[in-house]
């Protein structure tokens, strides 16, 4: 295969809605960005980003002509998504900055492919790829730096951070997800002069800018080199447990476990309820995340590694599956013997074929023991509960109606 058309062998490259979003937008369309860099670095192909030298009146035309569904996601910025059977592609018109404040651009669309190159963050991220798998670059750097795996901003690193002070996050993150060594010495100059501008931002970017940092395999780097730079003390000054961050990202990278983002960030935290409150107000996080973080970090149930299986069992009852396994990591990452890998596997094995047995207990069985309509039917439900838990959830009725007898005779008056 020759040099020029090294990417044509790309799965995702020859995939039928991919080829037929090319072949609608014609000679004037290549692959840019995430897309080229992965498959260059021989890694995951996630989102496909197409950039044009059609407006995006005109891009939006060629697709519908072809039966394409077309949705203006950012067209003010040059940006449209077709929309696929099997996936959605973003395309952008080649643009120029005219304007920036640190948080948005305004821009010109423009023909020149060179001119869309300056304008992005990093030299890894200016590569372009034609339909047939030809690899262009315009800047004439980022190949090289794609071999090197290192990642520098496009020219001069001040300039491109205050177009856009989320770069700084990104400059973390994509040296951790796809850097060599140490981050380049420029660069975190560069993000460490800037940080202050991290305080323009909204909370739902830096959040989603610290997940994807957190769920990287070099995120425990990412997050001292933050910390050094004095970044991370604005955009996570919560952050005080980067020991247990970092013993929790080893955990899963050798155990080969998919990495957890959200329970990776909770775990640089040592929060109350009210903590946890101020902290998903301020990065956006839905209900679901916050209640999550609360769980896991409020939660007083005893979870160490050598609990009985009767222990396990009462805790996945008592607190569910969800926070039973994030307690469970959080107890990992700080076991301070490091020799109890397999207790801790067992418990989250057990977690994952765990079935919650059905109390048996109904209220019209407690009524017809005698206890009378209104709070006390849930009481002495509560209570006959407890001891079913203590009993390992025992299926003998005898037993259970027996213990509910004992207890309406000994507290219902």
């Amino acid at each position: 295969m020759s040099a020029e058309k090294e990417l044509a062998r790309a799965l995702w490259l020859n995939e039928a809605d991919t080829r037929a979003v090319m072949a609608a937008l014609g000679d004037g369309a290549r692959f840019v960005g995430g897309a080229v860099r992965n498959e260059l670095l021989g890694e995951t192909v996630g989102d496909i980003d197409i950039a044009t030298a059609e407006t995006p009146e005109r891009a939006s035309a060629l697709l519908a002509a072809k039966g394409i569904k077309v949705v203006p996601t950012g067209i003010d910025h040059g940006t449209i998504t077709a929309v696929m059977p099997t996936r959605h592609f973003e395309i952008t018109t080649l643009r120029v900055d005219v304007a920036t404040d640190g948080r948005r651009a305004d821009v010109a669309f423009t023909g020149d492919w060179v001119e869309d190159a300056k304008r992005r963050d990093f030299t890894i991220n200016a590569l372009y790829a034609d339909a047939d798998g030809t690899v262009h670059d315009p800047l004439g750097t980022g190949r090289e730096d794609i071999k090197a795996r290192r990642v520098r901003f496009i020219g001069d690193a001040s300039a491109r951070i205050a177009e856009d002070y989320l770069r700084v996050l990104r400059f973390f993150r994509i040296h951790a997800w796809y850097g060599a060594g140490e981050p380049d010495a420029e660069g975190l100059k560069a993000c460490a002069d800037a940080r202050e501008g991290l305080r323009q931002l909204s909370g739902e970017r830096v959040r989603d800018e610290l997940l994807k940092i957190a769920g990287a395999d070099n995120a425990g780097a990412a997050f001292r080199q933050m910390a050094a730079a004095g970044i991370l003390s604005i955009v996570l000054p919560e952050a005080s447990r980067l020991d247990r961050f970092e013993k929790l990202v080893d955990i899963e990278a050798n155990q080969l476990f998919k990495s957890d983002p959200l329970l990776r960030l909770a775990s640089t935290l040592d929060l109350d309820a009210g903590g946890v409150a101020a902290l998903a107000s301020r990065l956006k996080l839905s209900n679901r995340d916050r209640d999550r973080i609360e769980a896991m970090l409020t939660d007083k149930t005893k979870i160490v590694a050598y609990l009985s299986i009767k222990e396990v069992r009462k805790a996945l009852y008592i607190i569910g599956v969800q926070t039973f396994k994030d307690r469970v990591m959080l107890g990992w990452a700080e076991d301070r013997k490091g020799h109890n890998t397999f207790q801790w596997r067992a418990m989250l094995a057990m977690a994952d074929s765990w079935v919650r047995p059905d109390f048996p207990l109904t209220g019209e069985m407690i009524k017809q023991s005698g206890v009378p309509e209104g709070p006390e039917i849930g009481r002495v439900r509560r209570e006959v509960e407890e001891w079913w838990i203590d009993a390992d959830f025992t299926d003998d009725e005898f037993s259970i109606i027996e213990r509910l007898k004992a207890v309406v005779q000994a507290t219902v008056y």
